[in-house]
């Protein structure tokens, strides 16, 4: 009986043949060890042992680099297109055995990965019973086929019951040395255990990575307010997080090869929301270097991915069995415009629970079903509703392949589930007091912690049609310290304060009626609605994506709004769509052809002063010439069409031919129209020295070339400047955190 098996098994197979073969001498890197095949008449291994030094890592890392220019631009700027590179992404991504990808949400996390010698098994990190279920391995169910054990699964520690643990919550617990505790479930459940005067000395922070969304003049030492009202660089959490899943992943990979398995060969790739501006996206890398996810000097190890994007590579997969339609338009997997959504997605959930102890994805290598009615041209919208943010992006087909082009520029706002909870803490100001709220989340931050959660599974609870109330679970010690700051009982101060939709329970709970924990969600949905209403009027389809979209109020608002202009559909298992499309996009980052610019890049330059065109105070005279100062020579105009590898590429001269170093600023603004470095909004994002001595004996020209190029296209920019003459180069990351 034919059986296959994951890399991983093999590369243990490999390692004991590597010892086998190299009796007496040292074993060579794991990663120099590939593995085949294994045919039913027992395993065959082949092992090739290649030189670390030469893993052929490339040369222009993601680095983005700045000008400031003391040089006269050519007259005819001009494009020249990187024709290799998505052959060469391909080139890049086989030096990696692994891609592992980092789902960091505002509410919850988790990771998943795939082998690249294996891409269409991509494996999640579980919940309980992972290890022991025959059907966590599809591919290995044929009759006499059993799972290998080493196959199974890491789970995380604590959770729910009933409750998916797929991913984990996004709260991160430092002891009162603030050195890392825990993660997750753990540090949650940790926190919670803690004597309520000890747990005031802990570092316990939740959703915490909004402060990189909402903070406009983020920087390295931004600082987060840990539920104790202690502060600590944001910096710092970011990268114990990070490290926190490295080690989780390197440990299964390493459990499941039998040895030590290396982080040279994994490829990382981090998700962050689309509408992110650029310092978050920047914030991000900086911490995953400081976590040892990889480094400056081979960032190509690691890939930021946009969530909407890692989406929408995942629904390109889907077959009919894998999703849910919500419109009126057509009946797709045996739901037709009769059927509620709770009804079609309560089947799907059931679906999932039934198959929930798998970790095993398996993505055929095909476009799905739902595919072949797009037509060349085609547009559809992908909604990634999170927990912190919701982003839209929309994108077009390009056939036959199948790839992606962006049409706009993503939006979206602060309509996570968040709101949800913002809404339920207003309420509680209303009934209890803003003053008492705000003095028991600092002296009952334990507490506090508790009363989020039961409001959590509540939360998940409200529905269109419910007609029972809903409980909420007060602690004793929020009943306890309010009578203590007030004089008076919690039922008191609900009598008082003529809120008629949520009652007081004898047992200790909030009763609140169904329309009250609706009328919670209302403001977030109205804002999620209003903003799909200029993106859905000429798309095909609406994929709802992201945790917030298992929410059924969400999903009867938007088939309301838009099930008779578009076809709604909701992949199954749907809190995990960005997690697998990361990993499709790790696999394969050139699927997405083309972008749009989320700003306008340019470099700061003189040039010759013309008289009645530039403002008399840009005017310079050096030498007997008249310059015009700050000129924005613009590279790229914010939402810009762009192609992956796309080269912008400038030549410019010295101001002066004498000049021993050339100084080159890059500038970047929201805005189009940019004229001068000094125009609002316009800010400088990194600098660049190119060192100008040396000709290599031959004598200088007189009017010296420097070479200006800068990429676009993928989700971060990269940039170079070359000195003709001389061939000498130099790259500088574009940075939007330290100027």
């Amino acid at each position: 009986m034919f059986m296959r098996l994951s890399l991983v098994a093999l590369h243990g197979l490999a390692h004991h043949a590597a010892s086998l073969l190299l009796p007496g001498r040292p074993l060579p890197p794991l990663r120099s060890v590939l593995c085949l095949s294994l045919s039913r008449n027992g395993p065959h291994v082949c092992i090739f042992i290649s030189c670390p030094e030469s893993r052929g890592h490339r040369d222009h890392a993601s680095v983005p680099f700045p000008y400031r220019g003391v040089a006269t631009p050519s007259p005819i700027p001009y494009l020249v297109y990187l024709q290799n590179d998505a052959d060469s992404s391909v080139t890049e991504q086989q030096t990696f055995l692994v891609v592992v990808a980092v789902d960091f949400g505002t509410t919850s996390s988790g990771y998943a990965y795939s082998f690249t010698k294996e891409p269409e098994c991509i494996h999640v990190m579980s919940g309980p019973s992972a290890f022991s279920d025959p059907g966590a391995f599809p591919w290995a169910s044929e009759e006499g086929a059993k799972p290998l054990p080493f196959l199974g699964g890491r789970r995380w520690e604590g959770g729910d019951p009933g409750v998916s643990n797929q991913k984990t919550p996004t709260t991160i617990l430092l002891t009162p040395e603030r050195k890392f505790h825990s993660f997750g479930y753990a540090a949650r459940d940790f926190y919670h255990d803690l004597d309520p005067n000890e747990a005031k000395q802990w570092l316990y922070l939740e959703k915490f990575k909004m402060k990189l969304h909402t903070t406009g003049d983020l920087t390295l030492d931004t600082e987060l307010t840990a539920a104790n009202g202690k502060k600590i660089k944001a910096l710092e959490i970011f990268a114990y997080a990070l490290q926190y899943f490295k080690e989780q992943a390197l440990k299964e990979l390493s459990d499941q090869a039998g040895s030590e398995f290396e982080n040279a060969d994994v490829r990382w790739v981090i998700t962050v929301p689309a509408i992110w501006k650029q310092p978050a996206k920047q914030f991000m890398r900086q911490a995953a270097y400081q976590a040892g996810l990889a480094s400056p000097e081979n960032a190509e190890q690691l890939i930021i991915a946009l969530e909407p994007e890692a989406a929408s590579i995942y629904c390109r997969k889907l077959r009919l069995h894998q999703m849910i339609e919500l419109s009126s338009k057509a009946a797709v997997n045996g739901y037709s415009s009769r059927d509620t959504v709770g009804a079609g997605f309560a089947q799907a959930k059931e679906h999932v629970r039934r198959n929930r102890q798998s970790r095993t994805f398996l993505v055929e290598n095909v476009i799905g079903e739902i595919w072949s009615e797009l037509e060349e041209g085609d547009k559809y919208v992908v909604v990634d509703s999170g927990g912190g943010t919701v982003d839209l992006t929309v994108h077009q087909i390009r056939l036959p392949e199948g790839h992606l082009k962006e049409l706009y520029k993503a939006t979206g706002g602060p309509y996570g589930s968040l709101g949800v909870d913002y809404e339920f803490e207003k309420l509680l100001c209303k009934i209890f007091g803003e003053d008492f709220i705000e003095q028991f989340k600092i002296k009952r931050p334990a507490a506090w912690v508790d009363l989020m959660i039961a409001f959590e599974s509540r939360k998940r609870a409200a529905a269109p049609d419910r007609t029972n109330p809903l409980n909420i679970t007060l602690p004793f010690s929020f009943i306890d310290y309010y009578k203590k700051f007030r004089g008076h009982s919690v039922e008191h101060a609900l009598r008082k304060s003529n809120v008629d939709f949520v009652k007081w329970s004898s047992q200790g709970m909030l009763r609140m009626s169904p329309d009250a924990m609706n009328a919670l969600f209302k403001p977030t949905i109205d804002s999620i609605i209003e903003h799909l209403q200029a993106e859905v009027s000429t798309v095909k389809f609406l994929f709802l994506v992201g945790g917030f979209a298992e929410a059924p109020l969400l999903q009867q608002a938007v088939q309301a709004a838009f099930g008779d202009k578009c076809r709604i559909i909701i992949p199954q298992d749907v809190g995990l769509t960005i997690l697998k499309g990361a990993v499709l996009f790790g696999l394969d980052p050139a699927v997405i052809k083309v972008r749009r610019s989320p700003l306008t890049y340019g470099v700061g330059v003189l040039n010759r002063y013309v008289e009645g065109k530039h403002p008399p105070e840009k005017l310079l005279v050096k030498d007997g010439t008249r310059w015009c100062t700050d000129v924005f020579d613009k590279f790229i105009a914010a939402d810009q069409s762009v192609a992956l590898g796309e080269l912008v590429k400038r030549s410019y001269t010295p101001a002066k031919p004498s000049q021993l170093v050339i100084v080159i600023n890059v500038y970047s603004s929201e805005r189009d129209n940019v004229s001068f470095i000094t125009d609002p909004g316009v800010r400088k994002c990194g600098t660049l020295r190119l060192d100008l001595t040396g000709t290599g004996g031959t004598a200088a020209p007189a009017r010296r070339e420097i070479q200006t190029l800068m990429q676009f296209g993928d989700t971060e920019i990269k940039a170079m400047a070359i000195d003709v003459a001389t061939s000498k180069s130099v790259k500088v990351g574009i940075d939007f955190l330290n100027y």
